[in-house]
Parts: structure tokens; sequence; C-alpha cells
């Protein structure tokens, strides 16, 4: 269940947003007093209330906005258990002032605004003894595998817990903590209106990770990568696993690359089953795989990860989708021999999306020349796969069959930049752009108005979180949906 935080300052507006959102499916709701501008008006606030209701009023030193006297909150907080509210969160420290009355429901919090303290068990034994009817510990991670030990505490709790992580590393757990038997997680009312670091507004909650239907059976895959706020995986998958009616969630996991190892270390325990790998990752996490397909090893680069009977399967899926465009685009059947045989390709970007295009295109035995923003990084990708480097200002002294852009350039928000002049381009030219966002690029623009034939990188992240989801799943993805979620996502008009 997902309980929505309403944070209004205006009375008439927290009883129309309750209302707004109870008809938006939510089932409780916490009504933050320290958010209003006048003196909070109980009565009013809760009769007629649409859903069971959650009473909290936070102090300035625990992430709120209360500006009255500690002695007038104190009376507020017995009030609203007078008038028979569902649910009151007291923080640890005012929890032995206010005894139990009726049949409100008391929530014992502990906030850590800074870190994840390494005690939590202490913290949670010395709540346990404060007469709570649920326990909440909410902490910031500063490290992926903080998430781990929150929802480990969860778990093994006597007493119902309330347990994640703040910021954005936080965010995993905001979702898993369902998984590991919290009785409910917590939303903001509004994605413009987030009142704690890395919170999730209950749409995003409900319509994208469809946490009203998270339990202990269900299972986790996600995206690791850092940054991670940008990707667009989410969506797609979770959107698929709804399609299929699968007991699945994908959520985006922020990993530093120091904290890479312990991480996969941890994952697998904790109910991860697959991932997705995106920069700066692809090439680090081949040191922690068991298993790897022909491609990973060719490459050197893996961008889906399956943990499986205690093993960890590595795949290239970026590699397969990027050479089922190709062949598709150029008319040439995959089983032909040499299929590229006598056409000129120029790789810009020697990174993850490049190190696998030069890799099919070096097999398919096209003339393949690399260049880079940074030219011995194309040097040294040239050199193992036995193709030819060009510095990135000559670029240009090539003329290619195929031009393919494995850079970032292009990307939102910097749309008006290209990483190849357009006065450059021939109609007889293939021009792919790696680039899903947007998905016409300033280069694919170009192209297309030189008469060139194009494959856009919606195309290629399809192709390649569709692989992924059979690896996941062992059913193919659903690739139109996969199609019309991501350019929903991505289109300057939001329908």
């Amino acid at each position: 269940m997902i309980c929505v935080s309403i944070a209004r300052s205006q009375h008439q507006a927290v009883i129309d947003t309750h209302r707004e959102l109870v008809a938006e499916g939510a089932k409780l709701v916490e009504l933050r007093l320290d958010y209003l501008g006048t003196a909070p008006d109980l009565k009013r606030l809760l009769a007629g209330r649409p859903s069971p209701v959650i009473v909290c009023c936070r102090r300035k030193r625990d992430g709120g906005r209360w500006a009255g006297s500690e002695e007038e909150r104190l009376m507020l907080l017995r009030a609203a258990i007078a008038d028979g509210v569902d649910y009151v969160d007291l923080e640890e420290d005012i929890a032995g002032q206010i005894p139990r009355f009726g049949p409100t429901k008391r929530i014992v919090s502990f906030h850590d605004f800074r870190k994840t303290p390494d005690d939590l068990q202490a913290i949670y034994e010395r709540m346990a003894q404060l007469d709570a009817d649920l326990i909440k510990i909410v902490t910031m991670a500063n490290h992926p595998c903080d998430n781990f030990r929150v929802l480990r505490l969860v778990a093994s709790a006597k007493i119902p817990t309330i347990g994640f992580c703040m910021g954005e590393m936080g965010i995993p757990s905001r979702i898993m903590t369902l998984k590991f038997g919290a009785p409910f997680t917590y939303a903001s009312f509004s994605e413009e209106r987030i009142l704690a670091p890395g919170q999730l507004s209950f749409r995003q909650m409900k319509d994208i990770y469809h946490c009203d239907r998270i339990n202990r059976e269900t299972e986790v895959y996600g995206v690791i990568a850092d940054p991670v706020g940008h990707s667009l995986s989410p969506l797609i998958h979770n959107a698929a696993f709804r399609q299929f009616g699968m007991n699945k969630v994908y959520v985006p996991i922020r990993v530093p690359r120091e904290s890479l190892r312990q991480f996969l270390e941890e994952a697998p325990a904790m109910g991860i089953k697959g991932l997705s790998v995106t920069i700066p990752h692809k090439e680090a996490v081949l040191e922690k795989l068991t298993m790897a397909d022909s491609a990973v090893r060719g490459i050197g680069a893996a961008n889906t990860i399956v943990f499986q009977n205690g093993e960890l399967y590595g795949y290239n899926t970026d590699y397969r989708a990027a050479m089922d465009c190709l062949h598709e685009a150029l008319g040439i059947p995959p089983e032909q021999e040499a299929p590229f045989a006598g056409k000129k390709a120029l790789v810009l970007g020697a990174g993850g999306v490049g190190r696998a295009l030069v890799y099919g295109l070096v097999r398919r035995k096209a003339e393949v020349y690399v260049a880079d923003g940074d030219d011995a990084k194309a040097r040294a990708l040239a050199e193992q796969f036995a193709c030819r480097a060009l510095d990135w200002n000559r670029r240009y002294t090539v003329r290619p069959d195929i031009l393919i852009n494995g850079t970032p350039v292009g990307m939102h928000p910097n749309v008006d930049e290209t990483p190849y002049d357009g006065r450059y381009l021939r109609p007889e030219m293939l021009v792919f752009d790696a680039v899903y966002n947007p998905e016409n690029t300033l280069l694919i623009k170009q192209a297309r108005e030189a008469g060139c034939t194009v494959v856009t990188g919606v195309e290629m992240f399809v192709r390649q979180a569709s692989l992924q989801f059979k690896l996941f799943t062992g059913v193919d993805g659903p690739s139109e949906l996969m199609r019309e979620v991501l350019k929903r996502a991505i289109s300057p008009v939001k329908m």
C-alpha cells in the first residue's frame, strides 16, 4: 500500500487534494499539519474523510516546518488522538509523553538525514519499547548497500516496520520495502512538491512501479548507473511486466564506481534477479561475472546481468540490437557471409556502445574507423579490434558508407549539437544515431534532409530492452508497447 503525504498551506486545499487522491486510488494519506499556514483545524480536516489518515506534525530539526512551540505541537498530536484519527506519527523522543488512547494506532518514527547508522538494530529495539503499533525508520543512503541494511531490518522486525532510505541512492528501498514486509511506503502528493530527498510521487509509485501490487513474492530487477535519474528503462520494463501480469518490478539504482563490487555481491541475497548495466559500469562488471556470452567476451563490456543459481551471467544486448538495426536498414540478411564487406564505417565514440558496434562491424568485415573526443581512447579501441583510429578533428577525412554516433552529443538537453557536420552527409550514407532522447537529434534531422537512410536510437534502445526482457523473463519483450511508452516519455508534447 502507498501512503500519500499531503503538504498544503490551506485547509481547503488539503481536503480537496485528499478527495482527488482517493479518487485516483489512494487508500491512506498522511496530513502534514506543519505545512499549514494557519493553526490546524483538526475537526475540519478529519470530518467526512474519504480514507484513513495519518496525522503528522514535523519539527524543523526533523525535516518539517512546524513554527510553533513544542508544547503546542504535543497538544495538537494529543487532540488528533482524542478526535479518533486513524494513525498518529510520534518521534521517538516524544512517544513516551503521549499515551495510547482509543482506537488510534501509534507510529513511532526515527529519521536520520545525514547517514544510515551502524546501530540500526539497537535503534529498532529502543523504539520497540515505546508502545508502537508500527515502527518507522528512515535514513539517508550514502552507499547503495545502505538500502539493503534497512530492508534486512524491515524483514526481521517483530513489530510491523516501515523502513527505507532517503536521497537518490535510497529510491530502490522506497519501492522494495513492500517486498520485505513493510505495511506501506510513502509518496508525495505531487511531483512538484517532494517532501523528502528521493521521494517519488503517488502517480510515479502507482503508475510506473505499481507499488500497490508489490508483495513478498515480487521479483526485483533494475538498472545500475551513476547517475541514474535520467534512465527511462524503468518506464518500459515495468510497463512490459504489467502487460504480461508478471509479479516483478524494475527499479533505478544509483551505484558509484567504488560501490559496484559490494553491490553485486549483496544484490542476489536481496531478491534482485537481473540488472541492466549502463555508464560507467559496462566494462567494470566483467570482473564479477562468473559466466559471459561470446559477445561480452569479445567486446569486453556487458549491459545485462542475470543472477541465477549462484552465478552472475553477463550478456551484451546492445551488440545484437545494433547489428539487427543495421542488417534491416541495409537490407542484408544476417546469415550472409561477410555481410558488410566493401562498406566503410565510421564509428564516433569509443565507449560502451561504440565498442559493441565496432566489434559487430569488424566481425561482418566492414572497413572500420573509430574517432572519439579522447583520441587515445579511440586508438586503444582500434588496436583491440584491428581497425583504424582517426583523431577527432580528422573524422571528415574518410567518406563512410555507414556513420554511427555512439557519443552522447545531441542528447537532451543539448539538442542543438551534433557530432558530425551536416555538410559532409551524402544521400548514399546510412546514419545511425544511438542517442534516443530526443529521437530526432540534429544529426538525424540533417541526415533525413540529405536523403540518407537513418536508424534512430529509439529503435536500438527498444530492441536491446526487448532482448533484456527475454533474458529476465524467458518471454519475448513486447517491442511495440516498449516503443510506444518510450516515445511518449521523450515526446515534447505530453498527452
